[in-house]
């Protein structure tokens, strides 16, 4: 199938992922987690701008960027970079990343920016993404990247690179809440201690008409990362007992290694009506989001 005209400016939303179960299965020989996660996005999120350029070079703003700025690893620019050396493209990117997540959060933020930035990067070079393997984009930009590139509703396992649709899901809304504070995914991988779960740990999706029958699928399984985070960092606690309080929250968990927590909800009144309950009792990020359908972009 023939490309599309390179497109002059593009903006996309890169999405926070959620992981709405996550179990770690086992741990290989060259130390590397096995996981079986049901990952989710919600209708939040950085922004990545790509516009033309002579080279590849990249502006920052947002609440979020002071914990960005001095790092000598960006993703973003590594993601403009790879697709750039790969498929021998001669132009460049100016790239503006408007950083609205919290850093170091669980929730995916820098493997997002890097798949939303592939994909702007891909549209004003008029160059077909497809072409590369989860595999390399993995290797290139680490696990959680081909997940963030999808940005649909997936069964994640291995150490992250085996993705399989699930089917549709119902709508629903999240409460995403953050602390303030960052905590390493190597420092609870670690705390975990070698408590895994064994056995099936994938809840069954199919025929879900509402949210309500989304949470009683998910409530058998949890997030084996949650008892270790929370003994490094208490107030992860707080925060999900804040959530579990809030009228018409259905489940609360943590996403990821922390230590951001989501509630799920109903609907969009019922979540912004948990937002405003969740923000009177937790210092921190607070933000009421739609669960996104697959394929939902925002683009400009």
């Amino acid at each position: 199938m023939p490309l599309r005209p390179a497109q002059s400016a593009v903006t996309l939303l890169a999405p926070a992922k959620i992981n709405l179960t996550l179990h770690v299965r086992g741990r290989r020989a060259d130390g590397y987690h096995l996981l079986d996660s049901l990952v989710v996005f919600a209708g939040v999120g950085d922004t990545v701008t790509a516009k033309p350029a002579k080279d590849v070079r990249m502006t920052m703003r947002g609440p979020f960027v002071q914990a960005l700025l001095g790092s000598p690893d960006n993703l973003v620019l590594r993601a403009a970079r790879f697709l750039k050396t790969e498929t021998h493209v001669k132009a460049g990117a100016d790239l503006a990343l408007e950083k609205n997540l919290p850093v170091a959060a669980g929730i995916g933020g820098g493997s997002s920016d890097a798949a939303a930035t592939l994909k702007a990067c891909a549209k004003i070079w008029n160059v077909d993404l497809a072409q590369f393997s989860d595999a390399a984009i993995a290797g290139a930009l680490g696990a959680d990247a081909p997940v963030c590139v999808r940005a649909r509703p997936t069964f994640m396992s291995g150490i992250g690179e085996i993705l399989e649709d699930v089917p549709k899901l119902p709508h629903a809304w999240l409460v995403l809440a953050n602390p303030g504070v960052p905590l390493a995914t190597k420092d609870v991988f670690a705390a975990l201690a070698g408590r895994f779960t064994p056995g099936d740990a994938r809840p069954r999706l199919e025929n879900l008409e509402s949210a309500s029958q989304l949470a009683d699928a998910l409530r058998p399984f949890g997030n084996d990362l949650s008892a270790p985070a929370v003994e490094l960092l208490p107030v992860i606690g707080d925060t999900l007992r804040a959530l579990e309080s809030a009228p018409g929250c259905l489940l609360a968990r943590l996403s990821g290694s922390g230590p951001t927590c989501f509630g799920l909800f109903a609907d969009a009144a019922a979540a912004q009506a948990g937002a405003a309950v969740v923000r009177g009792k937790c210092n921190g990020w607070v933000a009421a989001a739609p669960l996104l359908a697959p394929d939902t972009e925002i683009v400009n």
